[in-house]
């Protein structure tokens, strides 16, 4: 059962704790305000007791879990959990009560630009929102856009990245449900891929799947494919599982690859079919 929560929650051991805590704690807090309140009305214990008191500990128990999970450090995790909540009994503008904002985290490596057409494309969403930037890279372009954009960016460090679970706090504080990478050159640890699973998708440099796996990325991916006189080429994005390049294809788009051209050439080719399909993709499979 706990493990099916950290996933569902998509949080560690330790906050799975602090969590359960502030629940209980919250819920304890919110049943004494509730008596102590209904002792001020003088009513008698019976039926309409009952109901005040079930509509009264209802109001009480958002302010108090909220409350609780300030010192507790929850307070973002609760924020959002309530908000949900909330949302199932407010209509929208679309009358569509099952809608809430999905937070996107972008994972990227070097100049950043598949993030700015990520950013780009969603800017003006009211559902879905890029809300963290991740780089292993100090001074890496995706950085600068991130500053550029007010989108909060954390760079992270490979011996705590590789512990799996590290980083999931970070993750959990800007509440994060879908995991995007654009460039980034890392393998993605088990722990991680466990508190998200199906949710983490990559983009490769080729239709996979040729040419994937482990060293195959950027440049390596396009002097292969025209070392070889490949007469095509292309992007794949797929989800992310425990191998290199391995996980379910979700979509892929093609290219010519022309005897003339270079590895430099062909990847301007691919850069513009990344630019134009990944933004949407990820739009069209959060919104399935």
């Amino acid at each position: 059962m706990f493990e099916k929560l950290k996933q569902h929650w998509k949080v560690n051991g330790l906050s799975l704790i602090l969590i359960i805590t502030t629940f209980a704690l919250g819920g304890s807090l919110c049943g004494y305000a509730g008596r102590k309140l209904m002792a001020l009305t003088n009513i008698d214990k019976g039926a309409l007791w009952v109901v005040l008191y079930i509509l009264l500990v209802t109001l009480l128990w958002p302010l108090s879990v909220l409350l609780v999970s300030i010192p507790l450090g929850q307070f973002n995790f609760f924020k959002k959990y309530i908000g949900k909540i909330l949302g199932r009994f407010s209509s929208t503008k679309n009358n569509n009560t099952d809608e809430f904002v999905i937070n996107i985290a972008i994972f990227a490596s070097g100049a950043g630009s598949n993030a700015a057409q990520i950013i780009q494309h969603f800017s003006s969403s009211a559902k879905i929102k890029i809300a963290l930037i991740v780089c292993n890279k100090p001074g890496a372009g995706v950085l600068n856009i991130a500053a550029n954009t007010g989108i909060p960016s954390l760079l992270i460090e490979k011996e705590q990245f590789f512990k799996g679970d590290s980083y999931l706090p970070e993750l959990q504080k800007n509440a994060i449900d879908f995991i995007v990478l654009a460039g980034f050159l890392w393998k993605i640890p088990k722990r991680l891929i466990k508190a998200y699973p199906k949710k983490i998708i990559n983009i490769h440099p080729a239709l996979l799947p040729k040419y994937g796996g482990k060293g195959m990325f950027g440049q390596h991916v396009h002097e292969a494919v025209i070392n070889n006189k490949e007469t095509e080429s292309g992007i794949s994005i797929h989800y992310v599982d425990e191998l290199y390049d391995n996980g379910a294809v979700i979509f892929q788009a093609k290219c010519i690859v022309d005897e003339n051209d270079t590895a430099e050439s062909l990847a301007k080719k691919i850069h513009l079919l990344e630019h134009a399909h990944y933004p949407k993709v990820i739009a069209e499979l959060l919104q399935k």
